[in-house]
């Protein structure tokens, strides 16, 4: 019922649109109904996409995001049957993020396109990564807290990367979001680590199918954590990484475990457990751990990393 209900809605978005691009294909200037980051969007997808609806699809994720994801999130995933959850996923996915990876991308100063990251990004759309260092970037209500009817502090944590989809939130969306520093953008993720959140990169399937985000995560109201922890959906791919405790600094305090986002610690005794499967490779355990008893270690089964330091290098070199 739900996803017929979104269909009906995507629908008329397209019928207006549709009739406002025909408007400004046959009356240009004289007649513009269009925002100048809604055209901008609307070249950058192409004919094909717009003709395809993802185009439309894009302009309702982004002009209403707040909507789109409170529908999501309270709606339509407690409904999901097993046919859908994979589709689900497929179309709307992030990958688990260091802190020094989400760096990175903010302070990049080369361009650096690439195309369908298998082995990054384990999904079959929306898969390409596209920046122009260093990106432009806008920072946005999350509309994940937004949608909590008690959410975390500050809500104003999501970073919109790289163009057109910085010029289209900043228009639209004037009330929730606002242009971001370097600077500032690396302050916000060294303090959403600390409050013991994860960094993100998210794609969808959009009409440019590519990263458009990275996001601060907490477990508490975020639709891609919740997605997993609840209901099996797998919304997020792993950095790469995975925990590691040392038993000589472990006091068993507990802290790490209540601190998890995926659940993947668990006490023991006198003993911490990491469930190799559940963890993530956040580093949010290691953050919180007094005694500096966890880290992140490199572990090949759980994926490649996503860190454009290294995949901007082996562009250089292939070139």
């Amino acid at each position: 019922m739900f996803i017929a209900m979104l269909r009906i809605i995507i629908y008329i978005t397209i019928g207006v649109s549709l009739a406002a691009a025909i408007g400004l294909w046959l009356f240009g200037e004289r007649w513009h109904p269009l925002l100048p980051s809604t055209w901008k969007g609307l070249r950058a997808s192409g004919w094909r996409n717009f003709l395809t609806f993802k185009t439309a699809h894009a302009y309702i994720y982004g002009r209403w995001t707040n909507q789109y994801i409170n529908l999501l999130i309270n709606h339509i995933i407690p409904r999901l049957d097993d046919r859908h959850i994979e589709h689900l996923a497929d179309h709307y996915h992030g990958k688990v993020l260091t802190t020094d990876q989400a760096k990175a991308i903010i302070t990049l100063n080369l361009s650096i396109p690439l195309r369908d990251l298998e082995q990054i990004i384990p999904y079959p759309t929306a898969r390409n990564l596209v920046l122009e260092g260093p990106p432009d970037m806008a920072l946005y209500e999350c509309p994940c807290r937004h949608a909590s009817p008690n959410p975390c502090q500050p809500t104003q944590v999501c970073m919109i990367i790289g163009q057109p989809f910085v010029d289209f939130i900043l228009e639209h969306n004037p009330k929730s979001s606002r242009p971001l520093t370097q600077a500032e953008a690396l302050e916000i993720l060294k303090a959403e680590h600390e409050r013991g959140h994860v960094h993100s990169a998210w794609f969808k399937d959009i009409a440019l199918n590519r990263f458009f985000a990275i996001c601060n995560c907490c477990k508490c109201c975020c639709a891609g954590i919740r997605a997993m922890t609840r209901y099996g959906i797998p919304a997020l791919a792993s950095s790469g990484y995975v925990c590691r405790m040392d038993r000589d600094f472990c006091s068993a305090c507990g802290m790490c475990v209540s601190a998890c986002p995926f659940g993947a610690l668990s006490l023991d005794g006198a003993r911490v457990i990491v469930d190799w499967q559940l963890c993530m490779g956040c580093g949010v355990c290691g953050e919180q751990c007094p005694h500096q008893a966890l880290s992140l270690v490199r572990d090949e089964r759980k994926g490649v990393p996503l860190d454009v330091r290294i995949l901007a290098q082996e562009q250089i070199v292939g070139e």
